[in-house]
């Protein structure tokens, strides 16, 4: 019997998520030490890059082959619209919460992640999409779990902390929950997909995994489009 879809691909990604586990700017965000600029950078990209997601969600959700994993896909589309871009202005001191609304220009890898997921969303097949989104559930998921227990002395320390909040809030056991289905609704469509569609699948998570790592390696650096 052939190991599960997800078992594979995580496997196949686990230099990419070994070079995330080692990134500054994770460790900094986990052990309290962020500079809060750097954090800001990141959460008003995120936040850029969350109306993409959502769009994505959304069109895998219209061709989910059931209204139970229609339902998972549009219910993550609904939190990745509203829920997380509450949590970004509820992790900011008073003052600051305003400026991740405030109009940006999105950094190339924000612009390039969000594009492939949107357009891998449209184009491709129902069983290639949910592989290319699975990798922002669960590399979150993942990361937070090995930052939880710093972030946990940081909010003891302080139970305001933005950066432990953030790390609380998707070592959570509702996202937590959300990663497994995410896994199993990916797991079952590609049961029913043929050898060469599974390889794009697997294509599919690779480049999304790679993107999870430049977004959080272009967060540090503060990435900007060249001058003209």
């Amino acid at each position: 019997m052939s190991a599960a879809f997800s078992d594979e691909a995580w496997t196949l990604t686990a230099g990419l998520r070994a070079q995330i586990d080692e990134l500054d700017f994770l460790r900094e965000l986990g052990d309290g030490t962020l500079d809060m600029d750097d954090f800001l950078f990141y959460l008003r990209q995120d936040s850029f890059y969350l109306t993409g997601y959502a769009k994505a969600l959304a069109f895998v959700a219209t061709h989910a082959p059931d209204p139970q994993s229609a339902a998972f896909w549009a219910g993550a589309a609904a939190e990745a619209s509203t829920g997380e871009t509450e949590l970004h202005e509820t992790l900011l001191p008073h003052g600051r919460a305003e400026e991740v609304r405030e109009p940006l220009q999105a950094s190339p890898t924000s612009l390039g992640y969000t594009s492939y997921l949107v357009a891998t969303a449209a184009t491709e097949s129902y069983a290639v999409a949910a592989a290319a989104l699975l990798p922002c559930f669960w590399v979150y998921a993942d990361v937070s779990a090995r930052l939880a227990v710093h972030a946990h002395d940081v909010l003891a320390a302080d139970p305001r902390h933005p950066f432990a909040q953030w790390v609380a809030n998707y070592d959570g056991e509702d996202f937590q929950h959300a990663v497994v289905e995410a896994r199993r609704w990916t797991d079952a469509a590609a049961e029913q997909v043929g050898a060469d569609e599974r390889q794009r699948m697997l294509d599919a998570f690779l480049i999304a995994t790679r993107y999870e790592l430049l977004f959080w390696r272009t967060a540090k650096l503060r990435e900007r489009w060249p001058e003209h």
